[in-house]
């Protein structure tokens, strides 16, 4: 059966929640678990290996390019330049993943250099699982285009499928490997190959929902100047990013240890999952956003006030209830070892309630090809983080690290609003009056309330945790459909009479 654009989005957003959610229920579960098994040290060293491996392992902005160029193609029907495109960005793939063997392998003889408050044995630990992680991500980076094909024939379906049934096998597996006691390198080979099994399943996916083919015999440098040109500046966003969460490890591991690294791992794990259950949405709307400049006059600002409302409603539910429930659930999740973390947890997902409502915004300056005025926004922000980093970890530790990640993420936002306004005349003042200053008063309400009732009664229990979180999202889906607007309550009523609530 095939779906129109509307019908993919809104699936591809439900199976995009539906992965998230198991992400979530599973992170849940295992952290703890994973953490008992394996003990809060070899814990660091996982996620510091992880974040090693993505700090060195991205797509140089390709990724990005094919999404971009190929969305731009099939909006203008042309299918023959989408086949050439493709055979050009594989070569370019193919160059960059020998460089990429040739950085990891210099990396590794520097490890016990870069990390010196790691112990011996824990620097012997580590050289494993990098050389594990390593070798999967030169494996895998050839096949990083797979994601751009399916988002920009808009097969956010399929593409979420195979999110979803990765997500499935790391559970299976995990469970298997920490039911039987399996160690940490039993874990790092189950993440391997459950990633393997879902890159092979969206190219299945692509031979099979797509026409798209690759013309392995065109060759035109102009072209290949181009897609460099767009992808550079992207590359430049990409390893700025990287300069936020994913070099924070490495900065702990400097003035820290392992157990600080341990403690910024669960707080980036919330972001991580409030920003992807957030974003779900906007993800899959580049191509929407190519169509808007292409056949519809460029007016993008609806279509941005749309999206960004519903994204406020969503993303500033779960951060305003983590500043609500944050506390209770650490403890009664990880315990008082890892209290440390709601406030580390607030530092990093406090930004994402000004940033993710405008992410139609940002693709716009993808699809308007305001790249290099981006990567100077993000140049800032990752300059900003490294300074500050370096400066407020060394006086208070995992917490100054989060606090230099909040002070960043706020200037990025702000530079990001600057480009739109100036570059692409998006009327950034309308936007925020439409969204934040319409929205944001009864749902502050609805967090102070919660507040209020959760410091009469001490939670004692998950039970008590229960009827805590449900008496906030009982006030604040009162005080969201109080400043909703009548398509957003069309959109609610509808979702509710689906799950029949």
């Amino acid at each position: 059966m095939k779906l129109d654009s509307k019908k993919q989005i809104a699936l591809g957003a439900i199976m995009s929640y539906i992965s998230i959610g198991i992400n979530i229920v599973t992170g849940l579960v295992f952290t703890p678990w994973m953490i008992h098994s394996i003990g809060k040290e070899n814990y660091g060293l996982f996620t510091l290996a992880l974040s090693v491996i993505s700090l060195f392992v991205f797509d140089f902005g390709l990724s990005s390019a094919i999404t971009r160029f190929l969305s731009i193609y099939i909006a203008d029907g042309k299918k023959e330049k989408i086949e050439q495109c493709l055979g050009l960005v594989l070569r370019i793939y193919l160059v960059i993943d020998i460089f990429l063997f040739l950085v990891l392998c210099s990396v590794y003889f520097f490890i016990p250099y870069i990390y010196k408050e790691l112990t011996l044995e824990e620097i012997e630990k580590f050289k494993v699982i990098y050389i594990m992680a390593a070798s999967f991500s030169i494996f895998s980076l050839p096949f990083i285009p797979a994601n751009g094909i399916l988002t920009a024939n808009e097969k956010f379906v399929q593409n979420k499928v195979c999110d979803i049934i990765h997500k499935i096998l790391v559970v299976l597996t995990m469970t298997v490997v920490l039911l039987y006691n399996g160690g940490l390198y039993t874990l790092v080979m189950v993440n391997i190959w459950s990633g393997m099994i879902a890159y092979l399943a969206k190219l299945w996916c692509i031979y099979r929902f797509t026409d798209t083919r690759i013309d392995l015999h065109y060759f035109n440098r102009l072209e290949i100047k181009e897609i460099l040109q767009f992808s550079g500046w992207i590359t430049i966003v990409s390893i700025c990013k990287r300069l936020i969460f994913t070099i924070a490890p490495t900065i702990l591991g400097f003035f820290c240890g392992s157990a600080s690294i341990a403690i910024f791992g669960i707080a980036n794990a919330i972001e991580g999952y409030v920003f992807y259950f957030a974003d779900a949405l906007s993800g899959l709307l580049l191509p929407r956003v190519s169509r808007v400049y292409i056949k519809e006059h460029g007016n993008v600002l609806p279509l941005m006030i749309k999206v960004g409302r519903i994204q406020l409603y969503i993303v500033s539910a779960i951060v305003f209830g983590f500043i609500v429930l944050g506390q209770d659930f650490l403890n009664l999740w990880l315990g008082e070892q890892f209290a440390d973390s709601y406030i580390c947890i607030i530092l990093l997902i406090l930004p994402c309630v000004f940033q993710l409502p405008q992410e139609v915004g940002s693709h716009a300056i993808i699809v308007q090809n305001k790249v290099k005025e981006q990567a100077k926004v993000f140049i800032i922000m990752g300059l900003l983080n490294i300074v500050f980093g370096v400066i407020l970890t060394s006086l208070f530790d995992v917490l100054g690290m989060c606090l230099s990640i909040f002070i960043s993420s706020f200037v990025r936002t702000i530079g990001l609003d600057i480009i739109m306004y100036r570059s692409l005349k998006i009327d950034v003042f309308k936007f925020f009056k439409s969204t934040f200053i319409k929205q944001t008063a009864p749902l502050l309400l609805a967090m102070g309330i919660s507040i209020y009732i959760n410091t009469i009664f001490e939670c004692s229990g998950w039970l008590l945790f229960a009827v805590e979180s449900l008496l906030y999202c009982i006030l604040f889906s009162v005080c969201s459909f109080v400043v909703m607007n009548e398509d957003e309550k069309r959109i609610a009523s509808n979702f509710l009479s689906k799950v029949k609530i």
